[in-house]
């Protein structure tokens, strides 16, 4: 593998690292940077790369919010006197954490359901520069509306805990709109449940939480599909690519829950219809001289 295979393999990393948890589609940027820089590679290897990628992303917030995540703990040590931690056994249970959990589960239902039988479909079909684009647009027009619809909106789900089941399974519906590409799956879980009542902060941290098993369970499935039949350069490429975008959504997400504490989301839909514009305009450039 030469220097500049490794190189687009580092920009594709960066890339992935600072817009997965952006509302901005980590997919549909990889999709253009495809476009630009493309992998010398078969298409049914970028397909799983496009993918796996991202678990970088992903355990990246494991990492940052391991305490909240993590719903056991020694049941020896001084808990009790939390009403929301028991015991079973030697093992202590943080209730809270399970509940989380459980809504976690039932918003990765609906996409699932949807997603699975519509993959290789959606591989062939919308996976493309235009629609991309298109999306991009769509839902930068919809945060900017969404924004100025909340500027007088009090939140009545303001904590986590106060996401209901019902709450839980209608972000979950709203997720499946990721599946176009360029919509971003944290994008529509965030405008879902900012439309449900929930906080900005609320919002971005139960898409953080949704998209651990969520792209858990499409990487295993995309790797499944190809057979782990991976050569030794793709093996690098695919970890080199899950160490950058790891490192780097480390200080993407930091950067976004401080964000969002003082800002609203009205600067990435305006980022993502300035993006969407200039793709139309190279993608029409493009074709011109192609033809």
């Amino acid at each position: 593998m030469d220097i500049i295979e490794i190189f687009k393999i580092i920009v594709y990393g960066l890339v992935e690292g600072y817009t997965e948890w952006l509302p901005i589609s980590s997919t549909g940027h990889l999709i253009l940077l495809e476009e630009l820089i493309p992998l010398d590679q078969p298409e049914s290897f970028v397909s799983v790369f496009r993918v796996v990628i991202q678990l970088g992303a992903i355990l990246a917030v494991v990492v940052m919010f391991w305490n909240k995540l993590w719903p056991f703990f020694r049941a020896g040590r001084e808990v009790y006197q939390n009403p929301n931690e028991e015991a079973i056994g030697p093992v202590g249970i943080k209730i809270d954490t399970l509940a989380l959990w459980i809504k976690i589960v039932i918003a990765c239902l609906p996409a699932a359901i949807v997603g699975i039988p519509l993959d290789d479909f959606l591989d062939a079909h919308l996976y493309n520069a235009p629609v991309v684009a298109m999306m991009l647009i769509v839902y930068g027009v919809i945060f900017i509306w969404i924004e100025r619809r909340n500027r007088s909106v009090v939140f009545p789900v303001d904590r986590l805990s106060r996401i209901d089941l019902k709450t839980a399974l209608f972000i979950g519906l709203f997720q499946c709109l990721s599946l176009i590409p360029g919509t971003s799956r944290s994008g529509a879980t965030i405008i879902g449940a900012m439309l449900l009542g929930c906080s900005r902060t609320v919002a971005a941290e139960f898409s953080f939480f949704l998209g651990i098993p969520v792209m858990f369970g499409a990487s295993l499935i995309k790797m499944l599909g190809y057979g782990f039949g991976f050569t030794g350069e793709q093996w690098i490429i695919l970890i080199l690519g899950m160490l950058v975008s790891f490192a780097v959504a480390l200080y993407a997400v930091k950067f976004l829950m401080d964000y969002v504490r003082n800002h609203d989301f009205a600067v990435f839909g305006y980022y993502r219809i300035v993006l969407g514009i200039i793709v139309l305009l190279c993608f029409g450039i493009g074709s011109l001289v192609g033809a």
